[in-house]
């Protein structure tokens, strides 16, 4: 399926979950309906990511929530996936590997960086990076979206460092990181190396130890 088409089938999704997401008292008909986009936007999520993807991983966490955070939470996740597809920063990786090769985009990095795709492993490593750090705002009660919009990894960083998840230091080592992410996804390809890469995919790994989300 091409990036785009993806791209259009969570459009849609997010349009009709949108309107149910805006009150928190459902009128007559609107709960079955809001538990049917829910569903179905954990099943695009699934289907157009990979097995066991930070992702789906995030989905699969609003299993059992209420209705409408269940709705609230899936749609979240579905709009930070249409964006990394718009952007671009899943397409090298879901051209160059089958979905089921990899358990997470960590080790799918890994895979990538040792058969010399250097620029690959770190476009997937910074999206598996921004995914946590949106899923650590959850944890966290710090807010994901503005005006219905959601925030750019930068400011959740921000934000998160505000709100004492982490340290200052720890925000600038993830938006060195980041950097490093951009530079890829713009194809800045002389901006760093195979070992920038590797320390960036052990860096990320050991962050998501120490801050579980």
């Amino acid at each position: 399926m091409a990036i785009q088409d993806m791209v259009k089938q969570l459009d849609e999704l997010i349009a009709r979950a949108e309107p149910l997401t805006l009150s928190s008292l459902f009128r007559s008909g609107e709960e079955a309906e809001a538990e049917i986009v829910a569903n179905r936007l954990e099943a695009a999520v699934t289907r157009l990511t990979v097995k066991g993807s930070v992702y789906v991983q995030l989905v699969q966490r609003a299993r059992g929530h209420g209705i409408g955070s269940r709705l609230q939470h899936n749609m979240q996740v579905a709009i930070s996936l249409r964006d990394d597809l718009d952007s671009g920063w899943t397409e090298t990786v879901v051209e160059l590997v089958h979905a089921d090769t990899y358990s997470d985009y960590l080790e799918m990095a890994d895979g990538l960086l040792a058969k010399g795709y250097k620029d690959a492993a770190a476009v997937i490593t910074g999206t598996s990076l921004e995914v946590h750090v949106r899923a650590l705002c959850v944890k966290s009660g710090v807010t994901i979206a503005v005006a219905g919009k959601p925030k750019r990894a930068d400011t959740m960083n921000a934000d998160l460092k505000k709100a004492g998840v982490y340290s200052g230091l720890q925000q600038k080592q993830i938006t060195t990181w980041m950097g490093l992410r951009n530079s890829a996804a713009h194809g800045d390809y002389v901006d760093y190396d195979k070992g920038d890469v590797r320390q960036f995919i052990d860096g990320v790994q050991a962050f998501m130890m120490k801050y579980p989300a």
